[in-house]
């Protein structure tokens, strides 16, 4: 079998299942064989080996099963960076490349600290410390496994101003009160009984970074309320949440005391990420 038939073969099993077949065959074959999409233009006519068109075949099939292309890969590119990943953890999604920007727009010239509330693979961190090598970054994860993966990521990428903590949220002492200027999270907003946990890539995502009770605000709530204690005077928090949750989110800040709370829309248009700053003076909120 050569590589166009493998491709085409491999694009026939995925039709029925992923709506990026084409896609899919392709960035897979050409990360197992390492040949170029140039190479594979020019000499697709080529045979593959048996060893290489049995592992393409397994990867195909799990693909076929739902697998994200991510997880197959390990690897994932966010904001620009090259990110490794694997099933502990979500994949770096583009949207979620909003809660950076927002973020670098909102942040002061001077040096400050920020804090990325489970970091995951540590995307959300690394992606801004990389734009703001001045700043110290804090990203923490309840799950250990997501913390050494970030750790790796920062140490590949070379990113020195960041540093990792196996943390609930705020529970690390070494989270000290008010010395952050920029708090970030993309934290589980999916309601328990929400019918997209059983579709598409999310499947095979871990549920604890996923789902958050019975209206996907439990740990928004959690980090609204704790996050005063945290912030400096002036901060920023900010919050990526579910499509139809920014209204709520918003009431959210505002009855915690936030000011300026506004909400900013993503790729398709939703209000997606939402944000507020910390209006009072340390111990008055």
């Amino acid at each position: 079998m050569t590589f166009d038939q493998a491709l085409q073969a491999a694009r026939e099993r995925l039709a029925a299942t992923s709506a990026t077949a084409a896609l899919d065959a392709e960035v897979l074959l050409l990360a197992l064989s390492g040949k170029s999409r140039a190479w594979l233009y020019g000499f697709g006519d080529t045979e593959l080996d048996s060893t290489l068109a049995a592992r393409f075949d397994e990867w195909i099939e799990r693909r076929a099963a739902g697998e994200p292309v991510a997880y197959l890969l390990g690897m994932r590119e966010f904001f620009g960076l090259p990110l490794e990943v694997s099933p502990v953890t979500l994949i770096p999604r583009p949207d979620t490349e909003l809660l950076v920007e927002q973020a670098l727009a909102l942040a002061s010239a001077e040096p400050a600290k920020a804090l990325d509330l489970g970091t995951g693979s540590g995307a959300i961190a690394l992606a801004f410390a990389s734009q703001r090598p001045d700043w110290q970054v804090i990203g923490s994860d309840r799950v250990a496994e997501a913390v050494a993966l970030a750790q790796r990521n920062a140490e590949r990428l070379g990113l020195g101003n960041t540093r990792w903590l196996h943390s609930r949220w705020f529970d690390h002492r070494e989270l000290a009160p008010h010395s952050f200027a920029l708090i970030l999270s993309n934290p589980p907003y999916i309601a328990e009984h929400d019918r997209h946990l059983e579709q598409g890539d999310v499947r095979f995502e871990p549920r604890s970074a996923l789902v958050a009770g019975s209206d996907g605000l439990d740990d928004i709530r959690e980090i609204i309320v704790a996050s005063p204690d945290y912030l400096v005077p002036g901060g920023w928090l900010l919050l990526e949440h579910g499509y139809d949750q920014a209204s709520a989110v918003r009431q959210l800040m505002e009855r915690q005391g936030f000011a300026r709370v506004a909400s900013a829309r993503d790729l398709g248009g939703h209000e997606r990420v939402t944000f507020g700053q910390q209006a009072t003076a340390p111990g008055t909120h």
